[in-house]
């Protein structure tokens, strides 16, 4: 067995039993410090004040028990300059004192303070990137066109816009639509070939789907990740109006405007939409940051995370009220109740997944004031009035009187209010303009 080459120490002292140096010699490395005048003085007189108890300390230990021991302290050299040495005893009996051998964390101390201004700059650099992320991602959904990047090597989707994602099906990692028709997969090509000789091509007509004429226009990216192709895709005219009245149904904005926190996820739990509940418990700014992204990231809890779930629908066909924590990207922990059901009662390809907002139930103390405002309605005046101005006035006086008494309670916090009262905020803001709460 080779043994590794012991390290000299920095400075070796011979100290006797009762602590005064006897002989104190320095390596290399702290050749212009000269050690003589320690000879003679208490050890404990050349360090730092408040490392002088420490030495004290540890020299009683010796004295007492005869064992060695290690200790880091400040170093005062005989020219004034401090040092951090960490010194390893070695005891030489109760009575014939002991020898300390030092090791110079000068050096040590130096990179721990450098690693952290590292660490430091990365961080600065992180969030600066993450606010370049974000605005490049709104300025991408800003568009009313699909846009998306591509990877020329493969034509592999690498980003792709909120219009990409929902009109064309495009996500990160997938194929760029590789069932076209064979007519068009040539005019691509050739489009390709322009693109790459010239750095862009003018647009051409391609059937993105079966029933969907779309205009296609590229501009070649080149970086040190490799080349990429700039996709912009317009829908030509007539080809975006719905065929049949399922296709009318304001499903989008339903799902948008609904209380609780949705997603629509695949079998592996790659979120493919989520509505804009979800993105406030998930701390996320846009959609599309979370599109391609799987659920595990925030709903991660041992035990109860996002592979869970979708694993006891598939066995189960449905999960209701399971509790579970959804973990924001800035720190914040919802407690929710977790529903899911799939696509189809056996191998199920998407599921939606609905969480609810546990703190969002409302408060003994607001049900009572709830009653209480019931109660109060006895003093509503309508003569002559019919039956249903009757209850449409009582309805809103209740309204009124409860939402001023959430925003009281919340302390004029809004989304706080919005949980007290188990609405959305934007049901809120619709209800304080209705009532001229807004002020409030």
């Amino acid at each position: 067995m080779i043994n590794e080459p012991l390290l000299r120490p920095d400075i070796t002292l011979t100290i006797d039993s009762d602590g005064v140096i006897r002989d104190a010699v320095s390596s290399e490395d702290l050749a212009d410090e000269s050690l003589a005048p320690w000879r003679g003085r208490a050890w404990e007189d050349t360090v730092t004040r408040d490392a002088g108890s420490n030495v004290t300390r540890l020299m009683a230990q010796s004295r007492h028990s005869g064992e060695s021991s290690r200790i880091q302290v400040h170093q005062r050299l005989p020219s004034g300059r401090e040092v951090p040495i960490e010194y390893t005893t070695i005891s030489l009996g109760k009575k014939r004192g002991f020898i300390a051998t030092g090791r110079n964390l000068q050096m040590i101390s130096d990179l721990q303070t450098r690693l952290l201004d590292a660490q430091q700059a990365r961080e600065q650099d992180y969030w600066k990137l993450r606010d370049v992320e974000t605005r490049y991602r709104a300025l991408l959904d800003a568009t009313s066109e699909a846009v998306a990047l591509v990877r020329a090597a493969n034509l592999r989707v690498v980003e792709a816009n909120i219009m990409a994602t929902k009109s064309l099906g495009l996500v990160p990692g997938a194929e760029f639509f590789p069932g076209i028709p064979a007519r068009d997969r040539k005019s691509l090509e050739t489009m390709l070939g322009v693109v790459r000789a010239q750095g862009r091509a003018p647009s051409i007509a391609l059937h993105l789907s079966s029933e969907s004429l779309w205009s296609l226009r590229a501009s070649q990216i080149s970086s040190d990740a490799g080349s990429f192709y700039l996709f912009q895709m317009t829908p030509l005219a007539g080809v975006m109006e719905p065929k049949n009245v399922a296709e009318a149904l304001p499903l989008e904005d339903l799902i948008q405007r609904f209380p609780d926190a949705i997603a629509i996820v695949d079998r592996d739990g790659v979120i493919k939409r989520a509505n804009h509940t979800f993105l406030d418990m998930a701390q996320v700014g846009i959609e599309s940051a979370l599109i391609g992204q799987n659920l595990r990231r925030w709903l991660s809890q041992p035990g109860a995370d996002a592979s869970v779930v979708l694993s006891m629908v598939q066995r189960h066909g449905a999960v209701r009220g399971m509790a579970c924590k959804l973990e924001g990207d800035l720190g914040s922990v919802t407690n929710v109740e977790v529903s899911a059901v799939g696509d189809r009662a056996v191998q199920a390809s998407y599921f939606s997944i609905i969480l609810k907002d546990e703190t969002a139930h409302e408060p003994l103390e607001l049900r009572t004031s709830f009653k209480n405002a019931t109660e109060r309605t006895g003093d509503i005046s309508l003569p002559e009035a019919s039956l249903d101005e009757i209850v449409k006035a009582s309805v809103e006086e209740i309204e009124r009187r409860c939402i001023s008494e959430a925003l009281e309670k919340s302390g004029g916090n809004r989304t706080q209010a919005a949980k007290y009262l188990g609405v959305s905020r934007q049901s809120l803001h619709m209800k304080l303009n209705k009532y001229k709460l807004d002020q409030i």
